[in-house]
């Protein structure tokens, strides 16, 4: 799962896919990550990926929604996630 949302930020960044695209791959692929991840990652992902979409609106950027700080941001909620996920099933996961 996080292979593909990785990939899905890659191929934005490389301009194989659209910013929409790249939403539509996150908001499909990672629902089976929040099911195990604190409310909190979910929140937090939801901001973002609505922040994306709106940069789309601006050419990539706007006073607002600088579209390669977002990507940096998801691609450090996955390093977030992934680090979560790879914890022992013994500690708190909240």
């Amino acid at each position: 799962m996080t292979r593909s949302l990785r990939s899905a930020l890659d191929r934005l960044a490389q301009g194989g896919i659209s910013v929409h695209q790249c939403v539509a791959l996150w908001r499909a692929d990672a629902p089976p990550a929040l099911a195990e991840l604190p409310p909190r990652f979910g929140e937090v992902l939801d901001q973002l990926l609505m922040r994306l979409e709106s940069s789309a609106g601006f050419g990539g950027a706007s006073c607002s929604f600088d579209q390669q700080v977002l990507l940096d941001e998801l691609a450090l909620w996955l390093d977030k996630a992934e680090a979560r996920l790879a914890r022992p099933p013994t500690q708190d996961r909240r």
